[in-house]
């Protein structure tokens, strides 16, 4: 695991939701996600079985997504 830059907190601190990084070597994106958002993303899809829908998730750009907390109080 690496420890985030005083540069990179700032950014991730002025954000609202996932921080969109770029690696400047291969201009590959990435999302800077919170664990505990990236564990519960993972639950969905292993206890809903959505393996058919990740080529369609794929495809959807960051600000398609909505905002998760939207959906904390479940039943």
């Amino acid at each position: 695991m690496i420890e985030l830059t005083q540069e990179q907190q700032q950014a991730l601190d002025q954000q609202s939701g996932p921080l969109r990084v770029i690696d400047p070597r291969t201009r590959a994106a990435y999302v800077l996600l919170r664990l505990d958002l990236f564990e519960r993303m993972q639950r969905l899809l292993d206890e809903d079985d959505v393996r058919h829908l990740e080529p369609l998730l794929a495809e959807l750009a960051p600000e398609d997504w909505e905002d998760a907390s939207n959906y904390d109080a479940r039943p």
